[in-house]
């Protein structure tokens, strides 16, 4: 027990795990934008926009996130010249919360369009019948269905997100929890046990409410048929 009191005295563990927090929800925010863009054009009566968003897809679903998160500070800001701030933290923190956006993206597109094939046929082809275009179909009767019955998946999806914030550490984000479990690790290797356990004591109990709130919207908003 001393040796938990002394951790969380020498470093400021609850800040590690609130920086992880923060790249989540920003992260949750832009891949959702970026994920219902992405189903949108997949769903899309034209070819070439179907074409591209399957491609941007099979790109990252299929790509290490590592890669990705390095790739964000020795391609995106080191090459390209990509920056956010002036202030080394800020910037590299929202290289981290891009790279997590464009790789969480494509998950987020994929949880949406299975609830999208849970919305029966003749609900678009009613669509049709009423006049209504591609992108009021859309937006007023499709997708609205399809989150509603993508809600277990899309939750998983965030869950895993919550988890992959840690692979930051790769795009130089120092004040997360996976740099500072290893920069504790590295001064007090007596207490390796103790410093795994309030990491990922930290990290279940932050990911069993998101997993609880989740059951409980999938069974409260599916679409009895």
């Amino acid at each position: 027990m001393q040796s938990f009191i002394d951790l969380f005295s020498e470093y400021d563990v609850l800040s590690a795990f609130l920086v992880n927090i923060e790249l989540t929800l920003w992260s949750t925010l832009f891949s959702m934008i970026l994920g219902v863009i992405l189903v949108m054009m997949r769903i899309s009566p034209i070819g070439s926009m179907r074409a591209v968003a399957g491609g941007y897809v099979e790109f990252f679903k299929n790509m290490p996130l590592t890669i990705i998160m390095v790739f964000m500070v020795l391609g995106a800001y080191a090459q390209l010249k990509l920056t956010f701030s002036d202030t080394f933290a800020t910037n590299f923190f929202w290289l981290a919360v891009t790279g997590l956006s464009l790789y969480t993206a494509a998950f987020v597109c994929e949880s949406l369009r299975s609830g999208i094939n849970t919305v029966p046929l003749g609900q678009a082809e009613a669509a049709r019948a009423l006049g209504l275009g591609f992108m009021q179909s859309a937006t007023e009767i499709i997708l609205p269905q399809a989150f509603r019955g993508s809600v277990a998946p899309l939750g998983n999806t965030f869950i895993a997100l919550l988890k992959n914030s840690t692979v930051a550490a790769a795009a130089s984000v120092a004040t997360e929890t996976s740099s500072l479990m290893s920069e504790m690790i590295e001064y007090h290797p007596d207490v390796i046990v103790s410093i795994f356990l309030i990491f990922a004591f930290g990290y279940v109990i932050m990911i069993i409410p998101i997993g609880m709130l989740t059951t409980y919207l999938s069974n409260k908003l599916a679409v009895r048929r």
